[in-house]
């Protein structure tokens, strides 16, 4: 998309100076195009674009919906009233069939990226969306299974309207089924766009009833590379806000992988341990799990302002029914580094911290 004078300042990336299509929020606030952050990082930097300070081995990119819907919304007005669709556009949709090929999907992805709320409404109300999702399950082209993954990416963005809408025009079944270990691209694009269908609380039940969603998504936090392995933390974390699907990612095997991610800086992953500490199960597995109190504690130590506050969060749920981890979590500092936080700016920290702190105490006491 081509950069527009008359555009706020905010609504350009500071990499590319494009407006942006796909904000994403980096670890440091600072608000990028997915593309080029994603490429940015790809290359091996590990610092914040605009600050040039030092990020996580593994940084997560969380969608700005508020900034994407401000920048749709202001596409919109700009754009003619009452404007019709060229034709050629409206036939060349019409005639869109699978199998289709790489010139084609493009169209429509650049249709859904950059052709506004019309342009979507266009995508989706001429059965494009089938094709897209056929596609999407075609694991033999990757190529025209990535393009369309992103189409699909793209229109889901739309509001919750078309969440649903794409949930109920049998979506899940393709997504889930690029959901494989070794194809990155694809891998790591269906677990975003996982995430984005998971805003709507019903899809979060829906996605997770899936008998192969949640299980694929543990097995990218063990078996994926490091995009993949993001992408999966990401899509888990929006998942399991609802209740249920905290036992179906224990039960998937979700926890140890995403305590070896806690070790390698993973914010992301310790919000997600927070949220599984809330359940039974998770609280069960999180005991068995070697090195759990250690990641948390060196998370406490190291983290960044949210890790402190959800770790604290785990620790404390855990702890409070085991003798044993708390006294290993005194062992690790972990009492010490709660004094440090009883002052700390952020009331939820606080609050957490003296909790943890009292939990540890009674420990202790009684040892």
């Amino acid at each position: 998309m081509e950069v527009v004078e008359e555009f706020p300042e905010d609504f350009r990336c500071p990499i590319s100076l494009e407006v942006m299509t796909d904000p994403v929020i980096l670890s440091s606030g600072h608000t990028f195009d997915r593309h080029s952050i994603q490429r940015w990082l790809d290359s091996g930097n590990r610092t914040c674009p605009v600050t040039n300070l030092p990020l996580p081995p593994s940084p997560s990119l969380i969608p700005n919906y508020a900034l994407r819907s401000l920048i749709s919304s202001f596409l919109d007005a700009r754009r003619p009233p009452h404007s019709a669709a060229p034709a050629s556009t409206l036939t060349f949709l019409a005639c869109l069939s699978f199998p289709s090929d790489v010139a084609s999907l493009s169209s429509v992805l650049r249709l859904a990226q950059c052709g506004g709320a019309a342009g979507r409404r266009l995508v989706t109300d001429s059965g494009a969306v089938a094709v897209l999702l056929r596609h999407a399950a075609a694991t033999d082209r990757p190529d025209l299974q990535d393009l369309s993954l992103r189409a699909l990416l793209h229109l889901s963005l739309d509001g919750d309207d078309a969440r649903l809408g794409l949930v109920a025009e049998g979506a899940l079944d393709p997504v889930v089924t690029a959901l494989s270990p070794g194809c990155s691209s694809s891998s790591a694009l269906a677990s975003t766009l996982l995430t984005s269908l998971a805003v709507v609380e019903v899809n979060k039940a829906t996605i997770g009833a899936h008998p192969f969603a949640i299980p694929r998504l543990a097995a990218l936090l063990r078996d994926g590379d490091a995009r993949e392995r993001r992408e999966a933390t990401t899509a888990l974390y929006e998942l399991c806000k609802f209740a249920d699907n905290r036992r179906r990612a224990v039960r998937a095997g979700a926890v140890p992988p995403l305590v070896r991610l806690v070790r390698e800086g993973s914010e992301r992953a310790v919000r997600v341990l927070g949220l599984l500490a809330k359940c039974r199960e998770g609280k069960d597995e999180m005991r068995k799990t070697i090195g759990f109190v250690k990641a948390l504690v060196e998370a406490l130590r190291a983290g960044s302002p949210r890790a402190i506050e959800h770790g604290l969060l785990a620790l404390n749920l855990v702890c409070s029914e085991s003798k044993g981890m708390a006294l290993e979590a005194i062992e690790e500092g972990g009492l010490q580094l709660c004094s440090l936080l009883f002052c700390d700016l952020n009331q939820k920290t606080r609050k957490n911290a003296m909790e943890l702190a009292l939990t540890l105490q009674n420990a202790n006491q009684f040892s």
